[in-house]
Protein backbone atom coordinates (compact mmCIF):
# COMPACT_ATOMS: atom_id res chain seq x y z
CA UNK A 1 0.00 0.00 0.00
CA UNK A 2 2.23 2.91 -1.19
CA UNK A 3 1.31 6.22 -0.77
CA UNK A 4 1.48 6.77 -4.89
CA UNK A 5 -0.73 3.95 -5.01
CA UNK A 6 -3.03 5.37 -2.63
CA UNK A 7 -3.01 8.33 -4.65
CA UNK A 8 -4.24 7.11 -8.00
CA UNK A 9 -6.83 6.13 -6.06
CA UNK A 10 -8.40 9.17 -5.03
CA UNK A 11 -7.54 10.87 -8.05
CA UNK A 12 -9.60 8.60 -9.65
CA UNK A 13 -12.54 8.84 -7.51
CA UNK A 14 -12.31 12.69 -8.43
CA UNK A 15 -11.72 11.87 -11.71
CA UNK A 16 -15.49 10.03 -11.45
CA UNK A 17 -17.09 12.55 -9.48
CA UNK A 18 -15.97 15.13 -12.55
CA UNK A 19 -17.45 12.86 -15.22
CA UNK A 20 -20.53 11.60 -13.37
CA UNK A 21 -22.01 14.72 -11.39
CA UNK A 22 -23.37 14.74 -8.50
CA UNK A 23 -26.32 12.55 -9.27
CA UNK A 24 -23.83 9.26 -10.35
CA UNK A 25 -21.80 10.08 -7.15
CA UNK A 26 -22.29 6.14 -6.18
CA UNK A 27 -20.49 5.46 -8.97
CA UNK A 28 -17.47 6.31 -7.90
CA UNK A 29 -17.03 3.86 -5.01
CA UNK A 30 -16.34 0.91 -8.11
CA UNK A 31 -13.12 3.05 -8.30
CA UNK A 32 -12.23 2.97 -5.05
CA UNK A 33 -12.74 -0.42 -5.01
CA UNK A 34 -9.47 -1.10 -7.08
CA UNK A 35 -8.07 -1.22 -3.25
CA UNK A 36 -7.68 -5.40 -4.07
CA UNK A 37 -5.40 -5.30 -6.82
CA UNK A 38 -7.66 -8.38 -8.47
CA UNK A 39 -9.94 -6.24 -10.59
CA UNK A 40 -12.69 -8.70 -9.47
CA UNK A 41 -15.32 -7.51 -6.85
CA UNK A 42 -14.54 -6.16 -3.22
CA UNK A 43 -15.79 -8.61 -0.64
CA UNK A 44 -15.38 -8.53 2.90
CA UNK A 45 -16.47 -6.44 6.11
CA UNK A 46 -15.62 -3.02 8.06
CA UNK A 47 -16.89 -2.51 11.40
CA UNK A 48 -17.53 0.97 12.51
CA UNK A 49 -18.20 2.31 16.02
CA UNK A 50 -18.19 5.52 18.12
CA UNK A 51 -20.15 8.95 17.45
CA UNK A 52 -23.48 8.65 17.33
CA UNK A 53 -22.83 12.33 16.09
CA UNK A 54 -20.84 11.13 13.03
CA UNK A 55 -22.78 8.01 12.41
CA UNK A 56 -24.95 9.81 10.34
CA UNK A 57 -21.88 10.75 8.27
CA UNK A 58 -20.42 7.48 7.96
CA UNK A 59 -23.95 5.89 7.60
CA UNK A 60 -24.51 7.47 4.20
CA UNK A 61 -21.03 7.09 2.68
CA UNK A 62 -22.05 3.23 3.78
CA UNK A 63 -24.66 3.46 1.56
CA UNK A 64 -23.10 5.15 -1.46
CA UNK A 65 -20.52 2.89 -1.17
CA UNK A 66 -22.35 -0.08 -1.18
CA UNK A 67 -23.97 1.03 -3.66
CA UNK A 68 -21.11 -0.05 -5.98
CA UNK A 69 -19.73 -2.31 -3.55
CA UNK A 70 -22.54 -5.18 -2.47
CA UNK A 71 -20.11 -7.41 -1.33
CA UNK A 72 -19.15 -5.36 1.25
CA UNK A 73 -21.15 -5.84 4.57
CA UNK A 74 -20.48 -2.46 7.09
CA UNK A 75 -21.97 -2.16 10.47
CA UNK A 76 -22.07 1.67 11.59
CA UNK A 77 -23.27 2.12 15.24
CA UNK A 78 -23.22 5.02 17.88
CA UNK A 79 -22.35 3.99 21.10
CA UNK A 80 -20.70 7.37 21.96
CA UNK A 81 -17.17 8.78 21.42
CA UNK A 82 -15.26 7.20 24.14
CA UNK A 83 -17.43 3.79 24.30
CA UNK A 84 -16.23 3.92 20.07
CA UNK A 85 -12.53 4.46 20.84
CA UNK A 86 -12.62 1.64 23.75
CA UNK A 87 -13.63 -0.67 20.78
CA UNK A 88 -10.97 0.42 18.76
CA UNK A 89 -8.59 0.59 20.50
CA UNK A 90 -8.94 -3.22 21.51
CA UNK A 91 -9.07 -4.14 18.48
CA UNK A 92 -12.59 -4.71 17.72
CA UNK A 93 -13.71 -2.35 14.77
CA UNK A 94 -11.84 -1.02 11.73
CA UNK A 95 -12.75 2.77 12.10
CA UNK A 96 -13.70 4.86 15.14
CA UNK A 97 -16.09 7.60 14.71
CA UNK A 98 -14.92 10.78 16.88
CA UNK A 99 -16.89 14.12 17.58
CA UNK A 100 -13.84 15.31 19.82
CA UNK A 101 -10.22 14.35 19.29
CA UNK A 102 -8.82 11.12 20.80
CA UNK A 103 -7.01 11.79 24.13
CA UNK A 104 -3.75 10.63 25.30
CA UNK A 105 -5.01 7.83 27.60
CA UNK A 106 -7.15 6.77 24.29
CA UNK A 107 -3.56 6.78 22.65
CA UNK A 108 -1.91 4.59 25.11
CA UNK A 109 -4.53 2.19 25.10
CA UNK A 110 -4.17 2.19 21.55
CA UNK A 111 -0.17 1.82 21.81
CA UNK A 112 -0.81 -0.76 24.39
CA UNK A 113 -2.41 -2.93 21.83
CA UNK A 114 0.24 -2.29 19.05
CA UNK A 115 -2.47 -0.27 17.08
CA UNK A 116 -1.02 2.69 15.01
CA UNK A 117 -3.98 5.26 14.79
CA UNK A 118 -4.42 7.95 11.54
CA UNK A 119 -6.80 10.49 12.21
CA UNK A 120 -8.59 11.97 9.83
CA UNK A 121 -11.01 15.10 9.57
CA UNK A 122 -14.46 14.93 8.13
CA UNK A 123 -16.76 17.66 8.45
CA UNK A 124 -17.31 20.31 11.53
CA UNK A 125 -20.31 20.96 13.70
CA UNK A 126 -21.67 23.64 16.07
CA UNK A 127 -22.92 22.18 18.99
CA UNK A 128 -26.22 23.51 19.46
CA UNK A 129 -27.70 24.41 22.62
CA UNK A 130 -31.42 23.62 22.69
CA UNK A 131 -34.75 24.53 23.77
CA UNK A 132 -38.48 23.34 22.87
CA UNK A 133 -40.11 25.61 20.51
CA UNK A 134 -42.63 26.48 22.72
CA UNK A 135 -40.00 28.09 24.81
CA UNK A 136 -41.10 32.05 24.89
CA UNK A 137 -38.32 32.89 27.50
CA UNK A 138 -35.16 31.77 26.71
CA UNK A 139 -33.57 33.10 23.12
CA UNK A 140 -29.51 33.77 23.77
CA UNK A 141 -27.31 32.64 26.90
CA UNK A 142 -24.21 33.41 27.49
CA UNK A 143 -21.12 31.01 28.66
CA UNK A 144 -22.20 32.42 32.19
CA UNK A 145 -26.21 31.46 32.10
CA UNK A 146 -24.51 27.71 30.61
CA UNK A 147 -22.42 27.48 33.40
CA UNK A 148 -25.23 28.36 36.25
CA UNK A 149 -27.98 26.65 34.58
CA UNK A 150 -25.91 23.19 33.62
CA UNK A 151 -22.41 23.46 35.73
CA UNK A 152 -22.10 21.59 38.31
CA UNK A 153 -22.90 24.54 40.82
CA UNK A 154 -26.61 24.40 39.51
CA UNK A 155 -27.09 20.37 40.79
CA UNK A 156 -30.27 20.28 42.51
CA UNK A 157 -31.86 23.16 41.26
CA UNK A 158 -35.34 21.79 39.33
CA UNK A 159 -36.75 25.77 38.07
CA UNK A 160 -34.57 28.09 36.25
CA UNK A 161 -35.21 30.47 38.68
CA UNK A 162 -33.56 28.25 41.07
CA UNK A 163 -30.48 29.25 39.35
CA UNK A 164 -30.94 33.05 39.85
CA UNK A 165 -28.72 33.77 43.24
CA UNK A 166 -25.82 32.03 41.33
CA UNK A 167 -26.16 34.07 37.96
CA UNK A 168 -26.52 37.34 39.89
CA UNK A 169 -23.09 35.93 40.79
CA UNK A 170 -21.60 35.36 37.85
CA UNK A 171 -23.23 37.99 35.91
CA UNK A 172 -25.15 35.66 33.59
CA UNK A 173 -26.71 37.90 31.35
CA UNK A 174 -30.22 36.09 30.67
CA UNK A 175 -31.11 36.30 34.14
CA UNK A 176 -33.55 36.58 35.62
CA UNK A 177 -34.88 33.31 34.67
CA UNK A 178 -38.42 33.09 35.14
CA UNK A 179 -39.78 29.89 37.62
CA UNK A 180 -40.40 27.08 35.29
CA UNK A 181 -39.09 23.36 35.00
CA UNK A 182 -35.77 23.28 34.56
CA UNK A 183 -36.02 19.65 32.13
CA UNK A 184 -32.32 19.37 30.90
CA UNK A 185 -31.64 15.76 28.33
CA UNK A 186 -28.19 15.82 27.23
CA UNK A 187 -25.23 13.71 26.46
CA UNK A 188 -24.00 11.43 28.88
CA UNK A 189 -20.06 11.31 30.02
CA UNK A 190 -19.48 8.52 27.08
CA UNK A 191 -20.30 11.18 24.42
CA UNK A 192 -17.86 13.04 22.49
CA UNK A 193 -20.60 15.80 22.81
CA UNK A 194 -20.31 15.91 26.26
CA UNK A 195 -16.74 16.29 26.64
CA UNK A 196 -16.46 18.69 23.67
CA UNK A 197 -18.70 20.68 25.59
CA UNK A 198 -17.17 20.59 28.46
CA UNK A 199 -14.21 21.78 26.89
CA UNK A 200 -15.19 24.54 24.45
CA UNK A 201 -17.71 26.03 27.31
CA UNK A 202 -16.91 24.95 30.96
CA UNK A 203 -13.07 24.83 30.98
CA UNK A 204 -12.71 28.53 29.54
CA UNK A 205 -15.28 29.80 31.87
CA UNK A 206 -13.52 28.06 34.93
CA UNK A 207 -10.27 29.56 33.62
CA UNK A 208 -11.53 33.08 33.16
CA UNK A 209 -13.26 33.26 36.93
CA UNK A 210 -10.23 31.47 38.42
CA UNK A 211 -12.68 28.59 39.73
CA UNK A 212 -10.18 26.76 41.26
CA UNK A 213 -11.90 23.66 42.23
CA UNK A 214 -12.98 22.38 39.14
CA UNK A 215 -9.48 23.41 37.39
CA UNK A 216 -8.93 19.78 37.38
CA UNK A 217 -11.66 17.66 36.78
CA UNK A 218 -14.93 19.93 35.44
CA UNK A 219 -18.55 18.64 34.25
CA UNK A 220 -21.96 19.31 34.27
CA UNK A 221 -24.39 18.75 36.63
CA UNK A 222 -25.00 15.18 37.54
CA UNK A 223 -28.74 15.20 38.09
CA UNK A 224 -30.10 15.19 34.59
CA UNK A 225 -31.33 12.63 32.04
CA UNK A 226 -28.58 11.62 30.31
CA UNK A 227 -28.15 9.69 26.77
CA UNK A 228 -25.21 8.82 24.21
CA UNK A 229 -28.36 8.42 21.69
CA UNK A 230 -28.63 11.89 20.07
CA UNK A 231 -32.84 11.42 19.17
CA UNK A 232 -33.32 10.38 23.08
CA UNK A 233 -32.19 13.88 23.74
CA UNK A 234 -34.12 15.27 20.67
CA UNK A 235 -37.26 13.41 22.04
CA UNK A 236 -36.49 14.73 25.78
CA UNK A 237 -35.70 18.46 25.20
CA UNK A 238 -38.97 18.77 22.33
CA UNK A 239 -41.33 17.12 25.12
CA UNK A 240 -40.67 19.84 27.90
CA UNK A 241 -41.55 23.52 26.58
CA UNK A 242 -39.11 25.21 29.53
CA UNK A 243 -36.53 22.13 28.46
CA UNK A 244 -32.92 22.73 27.93
CA UNK A 245 -30.01 20.38 26.22
CA UNK A 246 -27.61 20.40 23.94
CA UNK A 247 -26.58 18.19 20.36
CA UNK A 248 -24.66 18.40 16.99
CA UNK A 249 -26.47 20.79 14.34
CA UNK A 250 -27.42 18.02 12.08
CA UNK A 251 -29.47 16.53 15.33
CA UNK A 252 -31.16 20.25 15.49
CA UNK A 253 -31.79 21.21 11.52
CA UNK A 254 -33.25 17.64 11.42
CA UNK A 255 -35.60 18.59 13.91
CA UNK A 256 -36.28 22.12 13.20
CA UNK A 257 -40.11 21.67 13.78
CA UNK A 258 -40.02 21.21 17.17
CA UNK A 259 -36.41 22.16 18.43
CA UNK A 260 -35.22 25.90 18.90
CA UNK A 261 -31.19 26.75 18.59
CA UNK A 262 -30.77 29.03 20.97
CA UNK A 263 -27.78 32.05 20.31
CA UNK A 264 -24.64 31.66 22.46
CA UNK A 265 -22.45 34.71 23.45
CA UNK A 266 -19.18 33.33 24.23
CA UNK A 267 -18.14 37.00 24.68
CA UNK A 268 -18.85 38.52 21.22
CA UNK A 269 -22.11 38.97 21.30
CA UNK A 270 -25.11 36.68 20.59
CA UNK A 271 -25.04 34.31 17.72
CA UNK A 272 -26.78 31.47 16.55
CA UNK A 273 -25.75 28.30 14.62
CA UNK A 274 -25.99 27.63 10.98
CA UNK A 275 -23.24 26.87 8.09
CA UNK A 276 -21.51 30.27 8.24
CA UNK A 277 -21.74 31.25 11.48
CA UNK A 278 -20.06 27.53 12.37
CA UNK A 279 -17.55 27.18 8.99
CA UNK A 280 -16.06 30.73 10.19
CA UNK A 281 -15.64 30.08 13.92
CA UNK A 282 -18.13 32.98 14.35
CA UNK A 283 -20.50 30.37 16.42
CA UNK A 284 -18.31 29.97 19.77
CA UNK A 285 -19.43 26.32 20.43
CA UNK A 286 -17.80 25.20 16.92
CA UNK A 287 -15.71 21.72 16.66
CA UNK A 288 -14.17 19.39 13.74
CA UNK A 289 -15.73 15.77 13.53
CA UNK A 290 -13.18 12.81 12.97
CA UNK A 291 -13.06 8.83 11.67
CA UNK A 292 -10.03 7.36 12.98
CA UNK A 293 -8.54 4.21 11.37
CA UNK A 294 -6.53 1.04 12.60
CA UNK A 295 -3.47 1.31 10.17
CA UNK A 296 -2.68 -2.28 10.62
CA UNK A 297 -6.40 -2.94 9.58
CA UNK A 298 -5.69 -2.10 6.44
CA UNK A 299 -3.33 -4.43 5.72
CA UNK A 300 -5.86 -7.34 6.30
CA UNK A 301 -8.74 -5.66 5.42
CA UNK A 302 -8.89 -4.24 1.73
CA UNK A 303 -12.61 -3.32 1.75
CA UNK A 304 -11.63 -1.20 4.90
CA UNK A 305 -8.70 0.95 2.81
CA UNK A 306 -11.32 1.37 -0.08
CA UNK A 307 -14.01 2.64 2.02
CA UNK A 308 -11.83 5.31 3.24
CA UNK A 309 -10.71 5.84 -0.09
CA UNK A 310 -14.15 6.71 -1.06
CA UNK A 311 -15.38 8.88 1.84
CA UNK A 312 -12.31 11.66 1.24
CA UNK A 313 -13.51 11.69 -1.98
CA UNK A 314 -15.49 14.49 -3.18
CA UNK A 315 -18.46 12.31 -3.20
CA UNK A 316 -17.81 10.62 0.47
CA UNK A 317 -17.03 14.36 1.80
CA UNK A 318 -19.98 15.77 0.39
CA UNK A 319 -21.88 13.23 2.93
CA UNK A 320 -21.23 15.52 5.35
CA UNK A 321 -23.37 18.39 4.07
CA UNK A 322 -26.16 16.24 3.01
CA UNK A 323 -26.95 15.10 6.73
CA UNK A 324 -26.71 18.28 8.26
CA UNK A 325 -23.42 19.48 8.90
CA UNK A 326 -20.97 21.87 7.52
CA UNK A 327 -17.85 20.53 4.72
CA UNK A 328 -14.49 21.10 5.34
CA UNK A 329 -12.98 24.13 3.36
CA UNK A 330 -10.57 23.38 0.71
CA UNK A 331 -7.05 23.77 3.25
CA UNK A 332 -8.24 21.54 5.43
CA UNK A 333 -9.73 18.90 2.97
CA UNK A 334 -5.85 18.65 1.70
CA UNK A 335 -4.28 17.99 4.86
CA UNK A 336 -6.75 15.57 5.41
CA UNK A 337 -6.01 13.89 2.34
CA UNK A 338 -2.45 14.66 2.49
CA UNK A 339 -3.02 12.60 6.16
CA UNK A 340 -4.36 9.53 4.82
CA UNK A 341 -1.96 9.13 1.46
CA UNK A 342 1.11 9.41 3.90
CA UNK A 343 -0.59 7.07 6.21
CA UNK A 344 0.25 9.52 8.91
CA UNK A 345 0.10 7.97 12.65
CA UNK A 346 -0.84 10.09 15.68
CA UNK A 347 -3.04 13.30 16.11
CA UNK A 348 -3.01 16.38 15.06
CA UNK A 349 -5.84 17.64 17.26
CA UNK A 350 -5.80 15.55 20.76
CA UNK A 351 -3.40 13.44 22.50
Amino acid sequence: MSSPNKSIRLLMVAMAVALLGAACAPDNASNASTGTGEGGELSGSIAISGSSTVEPVSVAVAEKFNAENPGVEISVDGPGTSDGFELFCNGDTDISDASRAIDQEELDACAANDIEVIELKVAIDGLSVITSTENDFADCLSFADLWVLLGPEADGFDNWSDANQLAEKYGAAGAPYPDQPLVITAPGEESGTFGSFVELVFEPFVEEHGLKKYEEDVAPRPDYQASANDNVIVEGVSGTPSSLGWVGYAFFKANEDKLKALEIDGGAGCVGPNPDTIASGEYPISRPLFIYVNKQKLKENPAAEAYVDFYLSDAGLASAEEVGYVPLDESAVEETRGSWESLEVGTREGG
